[in-house]
């Protein structure tokens, strides 16, 4: 099991920057694919980005592609989500989400879908103000 928490959230003029971080526990952290979502008030839980477990492989939503950096510090068993040029409708509740352990022999994907994680954070409040 891995458990996850959320750090760096807080409150950003337009166009200025945040860098949220997941710290995990455990030592298998390597073999999880790492995923951030998100879900603003009264709308649906969605995607933002996701790494594999290798690093190798990343995948934006469309929304924040250009502008947000997902990476990861298998060292530190960390990952992180740069923000930059942010918006006031990317206010909302982040999480970091785990999915795995995969084997480090299997493909390295990033995935997209929350199901397909099984492990979640608390969550970090990002709020935008124009």
């Amino acid at each position: 099991q891995v458990q996850l928490v959320e750090s760096g959230g807080g409150l950003v003029q337009a166009g200025g920057s945040l860098r949220l971080s997941c710290a995990a526990s455990g030592r298998t952290f390597s073999s999880y694919a790492m995923g951030w979502f998100r879900q603003a008030p009264g709308k649906e839980r969605e995607f933002v980005a996701a790494i594999s477990w290798s690093g190798s492989n990343t995948v934006y939503a469309d929304s924040v592609k250009g502008r947000f950096t997902i990476s990861r510090d298998n060292a530190k068993n960390t990952v992180y989500l740069q923000m930059n040029s942010l918006k006031p409708e990317d206010t909302a509740v982040y999480y970091c989400a785990a999915s795995g352990p995969y084997s480090g022999s299997g493909p390295p994907i990033a995935y997209t879908r929350s199901y397909e994680y099984g492990y979640w954070g608390q969550g970090t409040q990002v709020t935008v103000s124009s």
